[in-house]
This record gives structure tokens, C-alpha cells and sequence, in this order.
């Protein structure tokens, strides 16, 4: 079995579980095309040590980069950078690493203690 992404003008409209021969015989006349993902991907590395494949695993409403071969979560704030390494979104300040909990304050850009 393996994960496959719906992607409709750059943008992931479903992600279904299927086996690779099941694409031999369907017929999908609807718009965009079908890529496989790897739920173990995540920042272009395999988490179980495999081939990573499409930078992380495709989620609905993900972009895919054609040119990169690459799935990508929607911007989270304006002000976060995407790393084109990794297609994971970064904050313009780093996550504190104190061992307790922040949420991203976007007015502000920075990180808020809760």
C-alpha cells in the first residue's frame, strides 16, 4: 500500500491510500494529477531510514512545487520563510529551547510563553 496526492493546480485536493496497481485500471477523467507520497517523509529525510521522496508527506490543501519535486503546508504566518532544503516554513525568531511551551506571536514576531 502507499499514499497517493490529488494535486489540482498546484494544490493537494486529496490524499488516498491505495495499492500502485490500482492506477493501472483507473480511470480518473477529472482535472490534475495523481503523485505518490511517503508518510515517513519530512524535510526531504525518511524517518525510518528509507528514500525520502517529495520533500514531506502531502497533506489536503498542501502546495506541490513541480519544479522541486516537493509537498509543502500552507504559509502559517506571513512572516515565516520557507526553506527551499527542507519545504518546511520557518520563523523569522527561533523556537526558544527552554523546555516550555510558546505559541508565535505574529504581531509581534516573536514567541509567547503560555
Amino acid at each position: 500500500m502507499g499514499h497517493y496526492a490529488k494535486v489540482i493546480d498546484g494544490i493537494v485536493d486529496k490524499v488516498i491510500v491505495a495499492e500502485a496497481e490500482f492506477f493501472n485500471s483507473y480511470v480518473d477523467d477529472s482535472a490534475g494529477e495523481w503523485f505518490k507520497t511517503s508518510y515517513n517523509t519530512r524535510g526531504g529525510v525518511h524517518l525510518n531510514g528509507g528514500t525520502p521522496l517529495r520533500k514531506n508527506y502531502a497533506g489536503t490543501d498542501f502546495l506541490y512545487d513541480s519544479e522541486a519535486d516537493a509537498f509543502y503546508a500552507p504559509q502559517p504566518f506571513p512572516s515565516w520563510i520557507l526553506n527551499t532544503s527542507t519545504y518546511i516554513w520557518e520563523p523569522p525568531v527561533s523556537y526558544p529551547e527552554d523546555g516550555n511551551y510558546y505559541i508565535w506571536d505574529e504581531e509581534n514576531r516573536s514567541w509567547n510563553a503560555e
